[in-house]
């Protein structure tokens, strides 16, 4: 069987997940006690009260039957009624003896216990009415001088309503659900914080995080601070090598430029230079993966169309044939302008260097911002747009190359300032102009 619907109705946190799991058997435990305490208990003592009532019901019965005459039955009724506690009229009215059947409310369950008791001992019953407006019990019995009608309470053959137990239920069910709740949040608190400090850490924020809970949520702590501490190592490691490469490279290139300069300029000293710029722009490019731009700044609440207008504004001064074609909201995001402005001008500096424009839509999707950069561009193969976001990547076959002397980091700049921001990167085809669609996606 598919239980996929059933998966879909769950709650999806670990909070609800958990909640439910100490909540159902709750209330799974009070229906039991409902239905096997209060329905037959109550069931079997409405029997026995009814099989009581039997008994008197076949003694009146007996007098009706034995009296010599209408009169001297009523006069004997008359003095079990008050002993008894019984409304007798014998005969019976017409009305009430030419009554057939039986007559109770449909959700009067104890009422069924109570006819089907009083017309297996009563083999002369015409007719008996459960009236709830009264509260009372009026069995009609075939006796050899006339009707008989018999009227008392509905307490004497029923339990009474279990009010008592019913409103202890509710109370006790409350109370446990409530110490639940306290327990189930202080439990889940730690594991919350943890979430918290996990995808802060991956936003590029460290946040002061102090190990507590239980004895697993410590372990997966612990972990998750050795964790952060290896990958802070490793970018300072990454960021001091590159730092410090790029910056021994700059000395020797310098020497370079100078003596080229003071040589006389031949098609060969043009060709060194040429090639000295390129080794220029690798350093340059070098630096600015081991800056790592996205930790620089800190987050703002900007309107994020604003922002937008803003950077392609910049690019079109530049030069760049680029248009923000949709975006229309005032909406606003948060995130390091800095960065983010970074990463949208590599993006349309890719777009216009291997097409000839560039077009920029916002949209807003259930799970964050998209921001659309299109080209007309002879785009990248569906099987390499992975490769294409690694470092140091340039892909000669897709990408023309004799546009723009590139050093494959823009993209993977771009995808690791979305990373920390909580984002992520996203090639495609565009639809709109039928190049690259590189698709940056922020949370909201």
């Amino acid at each position: 069987m598919n239980f996929r619907w059933l998966k879909q109705m769950m709650p999806r946190g670990l909070y609800g997940r958990a909640a439910l799991i100490l909540i159902l058997p709750v209330v799974t435990i009070q229906l039991v006690v409902s239905v096997v305490f209060i329905q037959r208990h109550f069931e079997r003592v409405t029997q026995q009260m009814t099989e009581g009532m039997v008994r008197e019901i076949a003694l009146l019965d007996q007098v009706a039957t034995n009296a010599p005459t209408a009169e001297v039955a009523r006069e004997r009724l008359d003095v079990l009624d008050k002993t008894l506690n019984f409304t007798s009229q014998f005969p019976a009215p017409t009305d009430i003896a030419s009554q057939r059947g039986d007559t109770r409310n449909f959700f009067d369950l104890t009422g069924i216990v109570v006819i089907s008791t009083l017309r297996t001992n009563l083999s002369q019953i015409r007719s008996i009415v459960l009236d709830n407006t009264t509260n009372s019990v009026r069995v009609v019995q075939e006796t050899p001088n006339g009707p008989l009608a018999v009227t008392f309470a509905r307490s004497r053959v029923s339990a009474s309503n279990p009010h008592q137990l019913l409103v202890l239920m509710v109370f006790v069910s409350i109370l446990m659900t409530l110490i639940a709740y306290i327990f189930l949040r202080n439990q889940l608190r730690p594991i919350r914080r943890l979430s918290h400090a996990a995808e802060e850490f991956g936003k590029g924020r460290n946040l002061n995080y102090r190990v507590s809970g239980a004895t697993e949520v410590r372990a997966a702590g612990r972990a998750f601070l050795d964790m952060r501490n290896r990958i802070e190592r490793q970018i300072e490691q990454r960021t001091l090598m590159l730092s410090g490469v790029s910056h021994d490279l700059r000395t020797p290139l310098t020497r370079l430029r100078l003596g080229l300069s003071m040589m006389e300029e031949t098609d060969e000293v043009r060709a060194m230079e040429r090639d000295v710029d390129e080794m220029g722009r690798l350093v340059d490019a070098f630096l600015d993966f081991s800056r790592d731009g996205a930790s620089h700044g800190e987050p703002e609440t900007l309107p994020i169309c604003g922002f937008v207008e803003g950077v392609v504004e910049d690019m079109r001064r530049m030069g760049r044939d680029v248009t923000l074609v949709d975006c229309d909201t005032e909406e606003e995001a948060t995130f390091r302008p800095d960065a983010l402005k970074r990463a949208l001008a590599n993006l349309i500096g890719n777009a216009v260097r291997y097409g000839t424009r560039a077009e920029i839509t916002v949209s807003i999707a259930r799970t964050g911002w998209r921001i659309a950069v299109h080209d007309d561009g002879p785009g990248i193969p569906p099987e390499r747009r992975e490769e294409a976001i690694l470092p140091f990547t340039r892909l000669d076959p897709a990408r023309n190359q004799d546009r723009g002397q590139g050093v494959g980091l823009g993209l993977s700049i771009t995808a690791d300032i979305l990373r920390r921001h909580g984002g992520s990167l996203k090639l495609g085809r565009s639809e709109r102009l039928g190049g690259l669609m590189a698709e940056m996606i922020l949370p909201r």
